[in-house]
């Protein structure tokens, strides 16, 4: 099963590396996922299709507010550690985002 994870910013630009860096992580794992950015002012319009939420550290002012858009479709929400944002750390914002999921994630390939 593919999880859908989004990353939300403060203008959907400054995750592309961390976005690039999570896909990678989950390649080596072998793990169907999909991660892709967006501006945080479009979360109520993509959350409906994701399966886990993040925000930027930048815009965590904005947690309150994406948690109840997140809680009327059922889908997790967290805010990406600062420290992990910062050196665009794939591995652990992908652990993150699969520790809060409520989907297992399917291993591809491997037989």
């Amino acid at each position: 099963m593919m999880i859908k994870i989004g990353l939300f910013c403060a203008a959907g630009f400054s995750t592309g590396m961390l976005v690039n860096n999570m896909k990678i992580a989950a390649e080596k794992r072998n793990l169907e996922v999909e991660v892709e950015a967006y501006p945080q002012a479009k979360l109520c319009d993509c959350v409906e299709e994701m399966d886990v939420a993040l925000l930027g550290p930048q815009v965590s002012y904005t947690f309150d507010e994406s948690e109840a858009i997140c809680k009327d479709c059922d889908v997790p929400l967290a805010v990406i550690p600062m420290q992990d944002y910062g050196i665009f750390d794939g591995d652990k914002v992908l652990n993150l985002a699969l520790s809060i999921s409520k989907k297992k994630v399917s291993v591809t390939g491997g037989e």
